[in-house]
């Protein structure tokens, strides 16, 4: 079902950035080609080379980074993906997307695709709820955006409440069903 679809996973630092792992590998084994762009923060959770060899591609982490051949790296993957999803989505990306702040090259990226982008927020409960991300997440939704909510669960922080990285097969089920709609 995926065959010839390419998807830009955008990976953020939050403690959730490890789950990215099995959803880059289950839609890598569907035949989807994931590029992956981590940020700064996401290569302290987790190693690129982890994400290269479960997307069978380089993984972007510098925006600067000499290219192998020309291309203006963050143009290119913004045309050539079917469908960008930003798992776990921090409250520093939703806030630079939702306040047009392009400073690496996941940011960029977004900013730069007219396809469609799927958050799926993870964070402490508190900053969740914090009515700036809230107001961020109701600014990027009235724009097209997509939101997978966060689950009540066991956090970081040791809370149970709202803010959990929604499940494997929550993500992957709201990809599969987009494609299809883009179809």
């Amino acid at each position: 079902m995926l065959k010839n679809k390419n998807i830009v996973i955008g990976i953020t630092g939050g403690i959730a950035a490890y789950k990215a792992c099995d959803i880059v590998s289950y839609l890598q084994k569907q035949e989807a080609n994931i590029n992956v762009i981590m940020t700064k923060n996401a290569t302290k959770f987790i190693s690129p080379i982890t994400l290269e060899t479960l997307s069978k591609n380089k993984v972007i982490t510098d925006m600067f980074e000499s290219p192998s051949h020309f291309d203006v790296k963050h143009i290119s993957l913004a045309k050539k993906a079917d469908l960008f999803l930003i798992v776990p989505a921090t409250a520093n990306i939703i806030g630079k997307v939702a306040n047009g702040i392009a400073d690496d090259m996941l940011s960029t990226t977004i900013m730069a695709t007219r396809k469609k982008v799927i958050f799926a927020p993870a964070m402490n409960q508190q900053m969740y709820e914090n009515p700036i991300v809230q107001e961020n997440i109701r600014k990027l939704k009235k724009y097209g955006y997509t939101f997978i909510e966060p689950e009540v669960g066991i956090l970081a922080c040791g809370d149970t409440a709202i803010g959990k990285l929604a499940s494997k097969e929550t993500i992957i089920d709201t990809v599969l069903e987009i494609l299809k709609e883009e179809n």
